[in-house]
């Protein structure tokens, strides 16, 4: 193939598909354009998507029931009242971002929302010809609430819109309008004395409640409603987990239509039509009247051919963007190109169509195709005759009137912000707008103004435009309460430059036969550890630097433990152990192959049976060696060599190995198994336990528990009958306790309140994983942290009672007291002390008392101290590092070079921090086997010395950094917000966070298991801003970082920033933002990582790196990389510059960092890793941002946000030695950024590799790290090499 363009190159691009809908979509499309297309007239094209919308099941909305979620209602919380805003800003804007406004049906007066908050400009100014004329944008509902989707009623009398108010959920509300100056909540002189009262209290009392935290009198909180704007605004909605938005007024007046949301299992809400009755404004609301979850549905989702009720809660397609066209007809938008989820999708061609719906008849009608350019954000005149809509245009957006009694369709106004038509479309694909009483204009939102756009009718009585559009100039004082933002301190330094670091994040236990002992797995290390000791020892091994997985006590010899040995290049070997004599044997007899949670039977002989499960290819292990045959496997074993054995035994060997068919699903990470009898094993699943008899004549299963939303289920003690008097299970977190006549065999565990399992408790207070039973099932036991919790069954009665009385926590306040807690210290050596120790031993035998010194000379150096490229920039430049710590820096006549030192010329080539990726995604901490990852190799060959992953396992990611920071592999260091909090209803990760305790619990687990490298946690699309508020009050408790993810939903993102909350990750979901966000942001404090690789406004990034560099046959990634990922990024389809909206995103990041923002690099784990850093630093730059801020956003700012900048970050004496070292000549401050990916070594903490190869250069030269055969060829496959 011919060699394609470098990435940076502005010639036209082509991406790839990046997900299999998107691929199905495309062959789809394939076979019928070629079929179509060419034998068809081009008018026919107007009906094109009409043919690719989804077949679809009628009535489903009907028939599901929304009764699963929320687990529990949240508690009493008042986003206004509850969380602290000390800082007040204060500024004035003339242009906004995504102006949402609605025209007053009589007076002409327009509203619209700003930053939460709505304002109103009088129709006497906002129609004035003079250009400058520049109105006052009126406030009329200001406050902590965010409110939107202004709608003004029929009559004009009453104004709807959305708000947060109370907590922190999206609900319609309703207020009396009269007028914009009437409304107007900051008068220069108020005439309503109420009001006039309230003001002049306003610093008293915003004081005493945002600053002082003074609970609120009844007479404060009437000022403060009254001086909001709010004090007679009546609730239409009270939903608590759902969220409602786009509010429309029926033509009588009397009821609305709105858009609810669902969240599923993934992260993107599904709309739905929903119709609620409006309240009497002049009758006291109260709280009571309106339930959750009242309202009517009106037009639900439709699942494609095939699809059942059991898939309609995470259909992501549905009807948006409603309007009434009469009594009982309204009219929608809808995406009708994809069927059942979201993928990126092409604008040109279009994705969402218009349709009308008839109620009363079901009669459903399209008004628009979607071909081309797409049709969204339908409007009527005022008349009902013509529809207006957005479409993409080329590289334009127009606005598009259809006369919808001739049909005429026309092109009025080719000046709009692009549209957000491309994914989902939760603020809207465009923002509302609203045609002028008369019908003589449309005023709508573009390019951060407000523009009439005049129309007239020509002889048909069609609306054509008339004249040139212009903008409705305004001033707006944004007046907004922001909460402290949220910062801590890591202390790196310290840890690292520690002779050990302790292991916190323990998996894999098992207890022995009564419960005394307990054998887990840390971070690659079989550990035993006898309840009520202090000390924990470690399993005899016969390999002392091999990691080991998977232990368990033999029953009936609990001296003994079988566990698994793992090698990269041989995989699996078995070892048995004694724990008395300390000797360790070979077992024998196994294929080459992946194997897991080995268990030998019990006897009263030696002849046992052992048990194990095979697993086929995985992520870091690849795909390519014994992959054949995963599942059970049982074969014989005897113990009476030596009894027990002894030192004469080499090895045991495993005799009559066979396969047993049976339903193990060998990739459930949850997979564990152990004998119940020697004819009979149980098998235990995240969401199934059932039995398989080994005997040859009769190989059955059958299923013992299922759980509906468990992540493991644990039975207890198996009775001669066959039944289990307990059993144990883990559902979203917390461990479940079931025992006694209340259970039913073969019942489906479930906590959920009111609908749970009968007899249940909950016996941990944050969570816990690895459940144990010991074998004569008198003990139950699992882990959290560094942690050991047991419950002694014979006590469990206690707490009958109170579970039975509790519904919703099942009985925790007393089943607590009857836990015990057996904490474990394992502690590890820490890189650096390695260093000194393998420094030391490069000496060659020479002896000194201090340690080595390596010197950097020849060099320029590029410190980042400063922020200020010419005082940071040292020619000639000296670099010393001593024990991992740099000892000083300067140029080459104020920093002398000790005899002795081990010097490398730099060539005067560039020396600068190594990068931080504040934003990375991998995933083979999710690995069964302590395999060393080449996604760890890659990340570093490329110059990223720190990571930060903010969505990963808790446990599976500490783990992971452990295993790393003890040595069994090399990498960056490890960061993470663990697990995600979120609320979407995927199975293990659902939280709800519904009072204070529950947010605690949540970050306890993540603290718990990360320790003193606890740093962060991942708020994931709450939807309540209660529980964002909860979590953040923990946080700061518990001193923790918060780094957010709104999922597109821009509204979302700006109460992030209000909030307090770190960072904003991902970019917004606009093209374009303006002055009242970009100061907002910029005064907040909150940080930013855009990840254009992973942009939201359109395509993705990574696409046009796929396009424009030689992925699969770039040299470096191949020697680091899984081939088939570099292969599968190899074909491409057009797509044009400009549909890449993540440069428009760029260039109002560089402007916003101009103004003071601190942005960083995140790469957010896209592949081809480690390259795509440096392709996030090139979208970085293309907004208009100089190299060195680029560099400075790589650096320095993402340690200072990060909170490690005391350790990292910057070329300081005193700071961790993490550098890089360029090719001389590279020049990364003046050259193309792309450069960066020039290097010549990186040194992590003071260990120095070869950039190329990833051998170590010092302190043990030559070293390279074997990895696993991963790939087919011979090119870094060591096995295959090896035979």
């Amino acid at each position: 193939m011919g060699h394609k363009q470098d990435i940076y190159s502005p010639s036209t691009n082509f991406s790839k598909p990046r997900r299999t809908a998107i691929a199905r979509l495309i062959v789809f499309a394939v076979v019928l354009v070629t079929s179509f297309l060419f034998s068809a007239p081009i008018s026919s094209l107007q009906g094109f998507y009409s043919e690719l919308s989804p077949i679809q099941s009628p009535n489903t909305d009907s028939e599901w029931q929304d009764n699963i979620y929320p687990f529990r209602q949240q508690s009493p919380w008042d986003i206004s009242t509850d969380f602290p805003y000390p800082r007040l800003l204060e500024y004035d804007v003339q242009e906004g971002t995504w102006l949402r406004l609605d025209v007053h049906p009589i007076s002409g007066d327009i509203v619209f929302d700003m930053l939460g908050d709505i304002y109103c400009i009088p129709a006497s100014e906002a129609y004035a010809y003079d250009k400058n004329t520049v109105a006052r944008a009126i406030p009329v509902l200001l406050g902590i609430p965010y409110d939107a989707d202004p709608r003004f009623s029929p009559d004009g009398k009453r104004l709807a819109f959305r708000s947060d108010a109370g907590i922190g959920i999206d609900n319609i509300w309703l207020m009396r309008w009269t007028d914009c100056e009437e409304m107007d909540i900051r008068p220069s002189t108020a005439v309503d004395p109420l009001l006039a009262e309230a003001l002049s209290e306003k610093d008293k009392e915003d004081h005493l409640l945002f600053v002082q935290r003074v609970s609120e009198t009844k007479t404060r909180q009437r000022n403060r409603l009254r001086r909001e704007g709010r004090v007679s605004a009546h609730r239409v909605t009270n939903e608590t987990y759902r969220y409602v938005s786009g509010p429309r007024f029926h033509p009588s007046g009397n009821k609305i239509i709105t858009s609810k949301w669902y969240t599923g299992k993934v992260t993107i809400s599904a709309p739905e039509g929903w119709e609620y009755n409006l309240p009497d404004l002049f009758i006291d609301q109260k709280p009571e009247s309106i339930t959750s979850g009242s309202g009517r549905r009106v037009l639900g989702r439709t699942l494609p051919r095939g699809m059942t009720i059991d898939d309609y809660a995470s259909q992501q397609i549905g009807p948006e963007q409603f309007i009434w066209a009469g009594d009982d007809v309204i009219i929608f938008a809808k995406n009708v190109v994809d069927e059942y989820t979201t993928s990126e999708k092409d604008v040109h061609k279009g994705v969402f169509a218009i349709f009308s719906y008839n109620i009363t008849t079901g009669k459903q009608e399209t008004l628009v195709d979607a071909f081309p350019g797409g049709a969204s954000r339908p409007e009527l005149s005022r008349d009902r005759r013509s529809l207006a809509f957005v479409r993409h245009v080329r590289d334009q957006e127009a606005l598009v009137i259809q006369d919808l009694q001739t049909g005429s369709l026309r092109y009025i106004w080719y000046g709009l912000t692009f549209d957000w038509s491309s994914g989902s479309t939760l603020g809207g694909s465009y923002p509302s707008f609203a045609f002028t009483p008369n019908d003589d204009a449309v005023i709508i939102w573009a390019e951060g103004q407000i523009y009439r756009v005049p129309l007239t009718t020509n002889e048909l009585g069609e609306k054509i435009a008339f004249g040139e559009p212009h903008p409705i100039r305004f001033t707006a004082h944004i007046e907004t309460r922001i909460a402290e933002t949220r910062k801590k301190q890591l202390d790196l330094l310290g840890l690292e430059t520690k002779d050990t670091q302790r292991v916190h994040a323990l998996k894999e236990l098992a207890l022995d036969d009564v419960g005394s002992k307990a054998v887990f797995q840390a971070a690659g290390v079989s550990i035993v550890q006898t309840f009520g000791e202090t000390e924990a020892t470690r399993v005899p091994v016969l390999v002392p630097d091999a990691p080991y997985y998977s232990p368990s006590f033999v029953p009936g010899a609990n001296n003994l433990v079988v566990h698994a040995r793992w090698s990269d290049v041989n995989f699996t070997t078995f070892e048995l152990a004694n724990l008395d004599s300390g000797l360790a044997y070979e077992l024998s007899g196994v294929p080459f192959g992946r194997y897991f949670t080995p268990v030998i039977s019990a006897g009263p002989v030696y002849a046992r049976r052992i048990a194990f499960v095979k697993s086929a290819g995985d992520s870091l292990t690849g795909d390519i060696l014994a992959t054949a045959r995963p599942g059970l496997y049982v074969g014989e074993i005897n113990l009476s060599s030596q009894s027990p054995p002894g030192p004469a035994v080499q090895d045991i060997p495993i005799r009559g190995l066979r396969f047993i068919p049976s339903d193990v699903v060998a990739s459930d990470l949850a997979l564990t198994i152990r004998f119940i009898s020697y004819s009979n094993l149980l098998v235990q699943q995240s969401s199934r336990v059932f039995s398989v008899s080994l005997d040859e004549e009769s190989e059955s299963f059958g299923t013992i528990f299922t759980g509906k939303m468990s992540n493991e289920i644990a039975p207890g003690l198996f009775s001669d009958t066959g039944t289990v008097d307990h059993v144990a299970f883990i559902e979203y977190q917390h461990v479940y306790f079931a025992s006694g006549t209340a259970l039913k065999y073969k019942d489906e565990l479930w906590a959920k309140p009111g609908n749970s399992t009968t007899g249940l408790m909950r016996l941990s207070v944050d969570g816990g994983h690895s459940l144990a039973w010991s074998r004569d099932g008198t003990r139950l036991s699992w882990l959290l942290g560094p942690i050991i919790y047991s419950l002694d069954i014979s006590n469990v009665h206690l707490c009958i009672d109170a579970a039975q009385n509790d519904r919703d926590t099942f009985g925790i306040s007393c089943t607590r007291g009857l836990v015990h807690q057996q904490e474990i210290f394992v502690e590890h050596s820490t890189d650096i002390a390695r260093l000194r120790s393998d420094a030391s031993d490069a000496r060659h035998g020479q002896n000194s008392t201090t340690s080595v010194i390596v010197a950097i000379h020849n060099a320029t150096i590029l410190t980042m101290e400063t922020g200020d490229e010419a005082e940071d920039l040292i020619e000639h430049g000296v670099l010393l590092v001593q024990d991992g710590v740099i000892s000083a820096v300067g140029r080459a006549e104020h920093v002398q070079i000790p005899a002795g030192a081990v010097t490398i010329d730099a060539l005067g080539g560039f020396v600068m921090p190594g990068f931080i990726d504040v934003h990375a995604h991998w995933g083979g901490y999710a690995t069964r086997y302590p395999a060393k990852s080449w996604e760890m190799q890659t990340f570093l060959a490329y110059g990223v010395t720190t990571m930060h992953n903010p969505s990963s396992n808790t446990v599976d990611t500490f783990v992971e950094r452990s295993r790393l920071e003890s040595g069994q592999f090399i990498g960056p260091r490890i960061l993470t917000t663990g697990t995600v909090v979120f609320a979407g209803t995927w199975t293990g990760l659902y939280e709800e966070i519904v009072d204070e305790a529950q947010a605690l619990s949540a970050l306890n687990r993540i603290k718990a298991e990360g320790g003193p490298f606890t740093l962060s946690y991942k708020n994931y699309q709450l939807p309540a801003r209660a529980s964002r508020q909860r979590l953040l009050r923990a946080a700061k408790e518990l001193g923790m970082l918060c780094f957010p993810e709104g999922g597109a939903n821009y509204d979302w993102n700006l109460a992030y920033i209000i909030d307090g909350m770190t960072t904003l990750e991902h970019t917004f979901p606009f093209a374009s933002i303006y002055e009242d966000v970009s100061k907002l942001f910029v005064r907040s404090g909150t940080s930013y990582t855009p990840v254009y690789l992973v942009n939201y406004a359109g395509p993705w990034g990574e696409e046009y790196v796929w396009t424009n560099h030689d992925v699969p046959n770039d040299p470096k990634l191949r020697r680091f990389m899984r081939h088939d990922i570099l292969e599968k990024l190899t074909e491409s389809v057009a797509r044009p510059r400009s549909s890449y909206v993540m440069f428009n995103a760029s260039v109002y990041a560089a402007r916003m960092v101009n103004d003071g923002l601190k942005i960083h690099i995140g790469a957010h784990g896209e592949q081809p890793m480690g390259h795509n850093y440096h392709a996030e630093m090139f979208f970085t730059k293309s907004g208009g941002l100089t190299n060195f801020e680029v560099l400075q956003a790589a650096t320095s700012n993402a340690a200072s946000t990060l909170g490690i900048l005391q350790s990292v970050g910057t070329l300081t004496a005193g700071k961790l030695a993490d550098f890089l070292v360029y090719i001389p000549g590279v020049d990364i401050l003046r050259g193309p950024i792309e450069d960066t990916t020039r290097l010549r070594y990186i040194v992590r903490g003071g260990r120095i590799w070869d950039a190329d190869s990833m051998s170590e250069i010092w302190p043990v030269a030559g070293r390279k790290q074997t990895m696993p055969s991963f790939n087919p060829d011979l090119e870094g496959n060591y096995f295959l090499a090896k035979t």
